[in-house]
């Protein structure tokens, strides 16, 4: 019988035995360096590879105030493992937080990502980081860092996850609230690509219990990167000031519209004939029998981002939208609470 106090031992054992790779994650950050630095903007202080992240406050502020928000991709990242499409689930996470920030009027200037795996595939990891790169060039914030991290037994050969963290900086008398709501403001809506990154969970259920393998064709419209709506929006604020914006995020319209009523007299009239939904939509709805209240209560149904403004504003707003590059629809107004609603809209309070 062994001595109690005196363990067993194992011989040569290294991290690599254990299943952390540290060469591999050397290798990585040498993969991802061009990446992340044609992101940086002017107010970094610090290169990758660092401890930590610093910068400066962007110029220009007299009353700055911190906007930060954090996100992932959700169980679309299982749907892009499992068909191997790693490219656009970069896009998908700093879209998730930076169209969360920007709803505050804020400019996104720092992103960190969370990359977080069983086993280090240098190769898709890269292909994941360079698209988060990709995404932060879209949304003009610096990809700053972030961490690798393996965990050998915790995740399923192949599988990996991914969290993201923005900081943005919004002058403090410029912050978009909802506090300035009023009747007759009129609701403007941005188009999405399809999903982005909500419902999938039911996306998946629908598949599984049809027991169906989506084609290339499917798995595009399923797969279709979330839209950054930063740059555009903050052009718009330019020259328009909106009473309100919402990210049309995880819980769809009836859970993301109530979060800028501030006032319990106030509702939204939403006109959902206003807007042709993607082909996906229409899909999901008839293979999975989901109801009306569900859909919109589940997923974007092709509108991605709203911007509230006073009515005689609304026109001058969609033009500037439009140089922008977008194609905005007047989708609804503010109403009183007990408006009642016609066919074709919802009242959202």
């Amino acid at each position: 019988m062994s001595d109690a106090s005196t363990p067993p031992t194992a011989a040569g054992l290294s991290y690599k035995d254990a299943g952390v790779d540290i060469e591999a994650g050397a290798e990585l950050i040498r993969r991802i360096a061009p990446a992340c630095k044609a992101t940086h903007r002017p107010e970094m202080l610090s290169t990758l590879g660092g401890f930590a992240a610093m910068t400066e406050i962007p110029e220009g502020y007299k009353q700055p105030v911190l906007v930060s928000g954090t996100d992932g991709v959700g169980t679309k990242l299982k749907l892009a493992i499992d068909h191997n499409r790693h490219e656009s689930v970069g896009q998908d996470l700093v879209a998730m937080c930076a169209n969360d920030v920007l709803v505050t009027g804020a400019e996104p200037f720092l992103f960190l990502d969370y990359y977080a795996t069983g086993g280090l595939d240098v190769d898709t990891a890269s292909t994941v980081i360079k698209g988060i790169a990709q995404g932060c060039e879209l949304a003009g914030c610096s990809l700053a860092g972030g961490e690798t991290a393996e965990m050998p037994g915790f995740y399923a050969a192949g599988e990996y996850d991914l969290a993201g963290f923005c900081v943005g900086v919004v002058e403090k008398t410029k912050i978009v609230s909802g506090n300035k709501l009023d009747i007759d403001d009129v609701i403007i809506g941005l188009p999405s690509s399809g999903a982005h990154s909500n419902g999938y969970s039911l996306i998946r259920k629908v598949l599984s219990t049809l027991k169906l393998e989506p084609n290339v064709d499917l798995l595009d419209d399923l797969l279709a990167p979330t839209r950054i709506y930063v740059k555009p929006v903050l052009a718009t604020l330019q020259l328009i000031e909106p009473h309100a914006m919402v990210h049309i995020t995880g819980g769809g319209f009836y859970e993301n519209v109530p979060r800028v009523l501030n006032n319990p007299q106030h509702a939204a009239l939403i006109n959902t004939d206003a807007w042709q939904r993607p082909d996906v939509f229409a899909w999901l709805q008839q293979a999975g029998n989901i109801d009306e209240r569900e859909m919109l209560t589940t997923f974007n149904c092709g509108i991605g981002f709203m911007l509230v403004v006073a009515r005689e504003d609304a026109i001058r707003c969609m033009e500037v939208l439009r140089e922008q590059g977008e194609a905005p629809i007047e989708i609804g107004s503010i109403v009183q609470a007990d408006h009642t609603p016609a066919q074709g809209q919802i009242l959202i309070r």
